[in-house]
């Protein structure tokens, strides 16, 4: 633990971190802008995907907005559960939404997994956020987050930064639509790219413990699915 001083030199030491603080403020936004000014790709490829309603393009996916928000969830076509990390995630999801329409932006979950499975899970956990299947197309094969046996332990995932494994691997993916109906890829983020969106690390990351995981088999090994802890 951290040493004990008296007020006075908390607040000088609390002070000198804001600096840090600070500085890394200022990158975020610094990078945050490089992101938004990357170029685009247009999707010319017809992706069809299973939702409560019937098929879907990934056009409608926006639910009427310009920007889409997707998050590549674990849940295989023969897996029993879903990934505890991905999992993990989705809980702040469906609180996230209503903000997020307010930016013209929709925020939705896609897994290979067929729409049976993936109805009993969002009814295990009480969730309400959009979670299509992709099962029936390349989509998320073209975007980095499944594998085939042939590709396991090759160098692609991440951009060709880290190994894949056969099956399943997360990932975020960000699209923009115009009038004119064309649909663009943006951004994609996988890996430690994800920390960012998960609320309980960005608290315990302010604690002085922090994480805590420095002692377990791999980072993540003490979460669980929510109604298994």
């Amino acid at each position: 633990m951290p040493a004990t001083v008296t007020r006075k030199n908390w607040l000088e030491a609390r002070i000198a971190l804001m600096a840090k603080e600070k500085a890394l403020t200022r990158l975020r936004d610094e990078v945050a802008a490089a992101r938004r000014d990357l170029p685009r790709v247009r999707i010319d490829k017809d992706y069809v995907f299973d939702g409560p309603k019937g098929a879907l393009g990934l056009a409608d996916l926006f639910a009427g907005k310009s920007q889409l928000v997707l998050y590549h969830f674990m849940l295989g076509p023969d897996w029993r559960e879903p990934c505890k990390s991905c999992s993990f995630w989705a809980e702040q999801y469906d609180a996230l939404r209503v903000h997020l329409a307010q930016r013209d932006t929709e925020l939705c979950c896609v897994s290979r997994a067929p729409l049976s499975k993936i109805d009993e899970v969002k009814t295990r956990f009480g969730w309400r956020f959009p979670l299509y299947s992709s099962g029936r197309t390349d989509f998320n094969f073209d975007f980095g987050v499944s594998f085939t046996e042939e590709q396991d332990g090759q160098t692609l995932y991440n951009f060709g930064t880290q190994k894949c494994s056969k099956g399943e691997l997360p990932g975020l993916s960000v699209f923009a639509k115009d009038d004119a109906g064309p649909v663009y890829h943006t951004y994609s983020t996988y890996s430690r790219g994800l920390d960012a969106l998960n609320g309980v690390y960005q608290l315990l990351d302010l604690t002085p413990k922090g994480r805590d995981e420095a002692g377990l088999p791999w980072p993540m090994a003490w979460v669980r699915l929510k109604d298994r802890y």
